[in-house]
């Protein structure tokens, strides 16, 4: 497995975005232990979950639940996994639309990360992400409830999440050195926050890929991974691992979580880090 610092912890480069297997359409608490066994097993150590990770309507922060349960019954060294949250998002339904409502509210905020803490059951958060800015809360204000989590030793190092440039200043000059990510969509079809993964780069800061195989939530133009699949057809791998291996050749600063429904899919992404594409390869992809 490909390692890489991200901020202090050295972890796979690799991650397992948890976010499929607790929201709608999920295929179960089995299975959804039985995947994270499986990427755990094969020597993911970087795991993604978020407070909002639950089917609206139902029992809050079943992705946390969920994390902490895999981990409780994992039998790997589990001082070795990096396990991150995101706080600020909560779950609704519009009509039989399922939403995402932003809660920026300091007070909130700072009671969300505790509830996040006491779902994974531990004392301190490895690392704690604001998950996307609320308009109707300033966003310096929000970012000082991170602080305070940080500060009480809710968690121990603080990321921010769907930000533009200008918020993840807001976000260094409040948090400082214990900032050490970034977790922004971007994939072939999602390629709007390239200014962000450049700009952390510069600053040394981790770049946390979301969606990184475009994600099904919503449609795209398929069409756009065309060369990957010629490509994967050339090294005999799926256009998945393609994908991700192109990412990660963006630097060193850069890390995918994957999502995944089931074992063999998340297995299959971890391969990504093995993969190494030329340049006949990184002149078709782009």
């Amino acid at each position: 497995m490909l390692h890489r610092n991200l901020g202090p912890f050295d972890t796979t480069a690799i991650g397992h975005g948890e976010m499929p297997l607790t929201i709608e359409n999920n295929r179960g608490h089995d299975v959804g232990i039985e995947t994270l066994h499986a990427s755990l097993d094969a020597g993911c150590r970087h795991i993604d979950t978020a407070w909002a990770y639950y089917t609206p309507g139902e029992e809050e922060q079943t992705g946390e639940k969920l994390v902490r349960e895999a981990l409780d019954t994992w039998h790997g060294p589990k001082d070795e996994v990096l396990v991150a949250t995101k706080i600020g998002l909560r779950r609704a339904w519009d009509g039989d639309k399922p939403v995402w409502p932003r809660d920026g509210k300091p007070e909130h905020l700072i009671r969300y990360g505790k509830e996040s803490a006491m779902a994974l059951g531990v004392d301190t958060i490895d690392l704690l992400y604001m998950h996307r800015h609320d308009p109707e809360v300033p966003y310096n204000e929000s970012i000082e409830a991170i602080k305070q989590l940080v500060d009480e030793g809710v968690a121990q190092y603080a990321g921010v999440s769907n930000v533009t440039i200008e918020q993840l200043d807001i976000a260094r000059g409040i948090l400082g050195d214990k900032l050490i990510a970034v977790q922004n969509q971007y994939s072939p079809v999602h390629l709007d926050t390239q200014d962000t993964l450049d700009y952390c780069a510069k600053l040394g800061l981790a770049f946390v890929c979301w969606s990184p195989l475009g994600g099904y939530r919503h449609p795209y133009d398929e069409h756009k991974f065309d060369p990957f699949r010629e490509v994967a057809a050339k090294h005999g791998v799926s256009y998945q691992q393609v994908v991700l291996a192109w990412e990660l050749a963006k630097g060193d600063h850069m890390f995918v979580i994957p999502g995944a429904h089931r074992p063999e899919t998340i297995l299959d992404s971890l391969k990504a880090g093995e993969l190494e594409l030329d340049e006949e390869d990184f002149a078709k992809l782009g």
